[in-house]
């Protein structure tokens, strides 16, 4: 059960990210029309349709979004048996615990990709396919101030600043916080390995050392 549970908080995640996006999908409206304001005007549910690559940028190819897909689904089978090769080397559980973040982030947000251009027919128009096709439902909006940049900043004065303006889901902000943690504390998640690998030069220098004075005693005798 110990390495099971790094797997069910995976599987927790990817409950709760396909919930919100099938709530969100039947019950609002797409756009800033259908906007549900949570706190104040600085956190907002609005729902956006992403067709699934990083920042919004989409690949010209007709098959490029297939090719993604499948590049995801890779990487998700990637990410669950690192999950376990880490658990029998002794990993952190710390680590194991941001790598189930991360792998049931992937796994949510291939759901979309996968079927939602069937079951929810959301694929773009004209796309080959509505298999691999799907379009990832966002729906976390944090816009926490907006206004305008001052007039001498070169090449952006005047013009209008949203802070923070991307649009995104639960998936996302569990594969963000996992690889935040194993950034915050690396040190901690692998410092047993860099222990041990230093204990083990050690050993080797001592034992290389023990064999010259041998060898200089031999000399000498």
């Amino acid at each position: 059960m110990k390495l099971y549970k790094y797997y069910l908080a995976a599987l927790g995640v990817i409950i709760i990210d396909q919930t919100v996006k099938l709530l969100v999908h039947f019950n609002m409206d797409m756009g800033t029309p259908g906007e549900i304001d949570v706190f104040g005007d600085w956190f907002k549910l609005h729902y956006l349709l992403n067709p699934g690559m990083a920042f919004g940028l989409k690949s010209s190819h007709e098959y490029g979004k297939l090719l993604l897909t499948l590049f995801r689904l890779g990487a998700m089978f990637g990410i669950g048996y690192y999950i376990y090769y880490l658990y029998k080397k002794g990993a952190k559980a710390g680590l194991l615990w941001c790598m189930g973040l991360i792998l049931g982030g992937a796994v949510g947000n291939v759901i979309d990709s996968t079927f939602y251009g069937v079951f929810l027919n959301n694929a773009p128009a004209g796309s080959p396919s509505p298999w691999f096709h799907g379009q990832v439902i966002d729906m976390l909006f944090f816009p926490l101030f907006d206004g305008y940049y001052p007039d001498w900043v070169p090449g952006i004065g005047g013009d209008y600043f949203l802070f923070f303006s991307p649009v995104f889901n639960i998936a996302d902000s569990s594969i963000f916080i996992g690889v935040v943690l194993i950034l915050l504390f690396q040190k901690r998640f692998f410092k047993d390995k860099e222990d041990n690998e230093t204990i083990t030069e050690a050993t080797v220098s001592m034992d290389e050392h023990h064999v010259d004075r041998e060898k200089e005693g031999a000399i000498i005798s």
